[in-house]
């Protein structure tokens, strides 16, 4: 699977919705991380997760509810194949013998 690159704004949005697998915007806002980005802004991060496909969304009545479409552990899959073929000639043998000689 070849998932979208997150920016590392994206990314801490995503990780705020994983810790809680679905969530309206006001969920988001509240587990966000100081310093809390404005609402507005956040709106706009989870129409781009939306078009990335990490999220999906259900409307209830005049809010959105957004849920988890990608999980954790797929997204650090996906990156760890992604730096393995970078960087390593997709070898995990090859990363794990620059960890030793580095040590």
């Amino acid at each position: 699977m070849k998932m979208n690159d997150l920016t590392s704004t994206e990314e801490m949005i995503m990780m705020v919705i994983w810790s809680l697998d679905s969530a309206y915007l006001k969920d988001i806002m509240e587990a966000h991380p100081e310093p809390k980005p404005h609402q507005n802004t956040v709106s706009t991060y989870l129409k781009i997760l939306l078009e990335k496909e990490f999220i999906s969304a259900k409307k209830e009545g005049r809010i959105y509810k957004y849920e988890v479409a990608i999980s954790y552990e797929d997204y650090q899959t996906e990156l760890i194949n992604q730096f393995l073929e970078k960087h390593f000639h997709n070898s995990s043998v090859e990363l794990v013998q620059k960890m030793i000689a580095d040590k």
